[in-house]
């Protein structure tokens, strides 16, 4: 039995654009200069408030805190505007569902999502019933600590050596060698394949098929 653990931004979903928009918006609002595009690719994955840490250079403080707490307002006012949810990538939501079928693969989501986010995103594209386990940001720490990993191991009793970390990030390589799992980078994401590859991935898949052929 393996254990197929999938990211959700930039692997399930395209959410730079939605996320991007919310950081600008967060950091005008403190007189901040806005981020570029590729800045803000490059924390997403991490959770919130250590996202926002990174981007500026330094720790967690109480103007982090409160710019974290920004941001979800700007998120909500997005959703609750009619916003669009973010749209999956190619063969991804029929890849879900095919691998949900099979007897020799448990599927899960780890993710530095909020729980209400990634529920919502799930939904959207009907693949909520496809996951036996999720992790989001609001159970564990953030990558590339490897809790999420290792508690979804410990909830399906499927060995951390029998478990796949499917993302686009740095991140997620980083903490599925952390847990003694296998990372595949997906090359459609937000990180460079040469990024991925030194953060310890095992392969890279480049569509949802090659994914299919690895699991």
């Amino acid at each position: 039995m393996r254990l197929a653990l999938f990211d959700c931004d930039g692997t399930l979903v395209d959410s730079a654009h939605v996320i991007h928009t919310c950081m600008e918006r967060t950091f005008d609002d403190f007189g901040i200069d806005l981020p570029t595009l590729a800045h803000t690719k490059s924390i997403i994955g991490l959770t919130l408030d250590l996202a926002i840490a990174k981007m500026l250079g330094r720790g967690v403080d109480d103007e982090i805190s409160a710019m974290t707490a920004r941001y979800k307002e700007h998120f909500m006012l997005h959703r609750q505007n009619g916003g669009a949810l973010e749209p999956a990538y190619d063969g991804m939501p029929d890849l879900i569902r095919s691998l949900s079928r099979r007897d020799d693969v448990i599927l899960g989501v780890v993710t530095g999502k909020s729980r209400r986010g990634l529920d919502a995103i799930l939904a959207h594209h009907d693949i909520s019933g496809a996951f036996f386990v999720t992790r989001t940001a609001d159970d564990c720490p953030s990558k590339p600590h490897p809790a999420m990993v290792l508690e979804c191991c410990a909830h399906t009793g499927v060995d951390p050596e029998n478990t796949l970390v499917i993302g686009d990030a740095i991140y997620d390589m980083q903490m599925a060698g952390n847990a003694g799992a296998l990372g595949i980078g997906v090359s459609w994401g937000y990180a460079p394949v040469e990024a991925l590859n030194a953060a310890g991935a095992r392969h890279i898949a480049h569509s949802a098929d090659d994914i299919a052929a690895l699991v």
